[in-house]
Parts: C-alpha cells; sequence; structure tokens
C-alpha cells in the first residue's frame, strides 16, 4: 500500500513516469545498450568503451551524455582519462516496472487460460 494518496500519489506518478521515460529514451538506442551491455562487467575508460564503434569521439560522447543525463552511467576524471560506471539504480527501477508489466499480462493470460478451458469443458460436458 502507498503511502501517498490523491495529489501527492499522482506528482509521485508522474515524476515516476518522467523518470522512468527517461531511462527507457536512454536505451532505445542500440550504441547505448551497448555501453551499458559492456560496463555491466565493470568500470571504463572512454576510449576503451568508444572502440567497437565506428563513429567519431564527438558523436560517441554525445551517447555518453545522454546515458548520463538520464543518471544510467556515472563518470569520473582522473587527469585526461574519464572513467564510467553503470549506476544499476537506474536499471532496477526499469527492471522493476518491466516485472510489473510482466506479472500483469501473465495473471491476464492465465485468466483467459482458464476461461478457454472452462469454456471447452462445457462445450466438451454438452
Amino acid at each position: 500500500m502507498s503511502l501517498l494518496s490523491g495529489p501527492d500519489m499522482v506528482i509521485h506518478m508522474g515524476n515516476h513516469q518522467a523518470s522512468l521515460d527517461g531511462v527507457f529514451y536512454a536505451l532505445s538506442d542500440a550504441t547505448r545498450r551497448a555501453v551499458i551491455h559492456r560496463l555491466g562487467k565493470g568500470p571504463a575508460t572512454v576510449s576503451e568503451l568508444s572502440k567497437p564503434f565506428d563513429m567519431a569521439l564527438p558523436s560517441f560522447m554525445k551517447h555518453l551524455r545522454v546515458l548520463e543525463e538520464h543518471d544510467l552511467i556515472r563518470s569520473t576524471k582522473t587527469g585526461r582519462l574519464r572513467t564510467c560506471r553503470v549506476n544499476p539504480k537506474r536499471l532496477h527501477a526499469a527492471e522493476s516496472w518491466m516485472a510489473e508489466q510482466r506479472a500483469l499480462w501473465e495473471a491476464r493470460s492465465d485468466r483467459l487460460e482458464n476461461l478457454v478451458t472452462a469454456l471447452y469443458q462445457e462445450e466438451k460436458s454438452r
């Protein structure tokens, strides 16, 4: 049960939805998903991350900025090296939302299966 109700609940849901929108927007690009996948193995420098991609560094940096703007990755600069790390909390938020949706649709599918089975049994018994 939520501790929020009324307008507070709507504001919280709106903020949560906007937050998820940003996560899914950032993950909508294959390059950015590949960066997240790579960072799942551990931190990496920008040059390490950009190596597999056939694009200029400024173009690649735009992808990193999107990921950072939506808090999916964080970076630190030491001297001339910028090292990126994944922010698992943001990924967990998206994962939780998808798990909720999966549970909802599985329950609907189970109810439909039960209905079809009941109708079949009823028709069979006639």
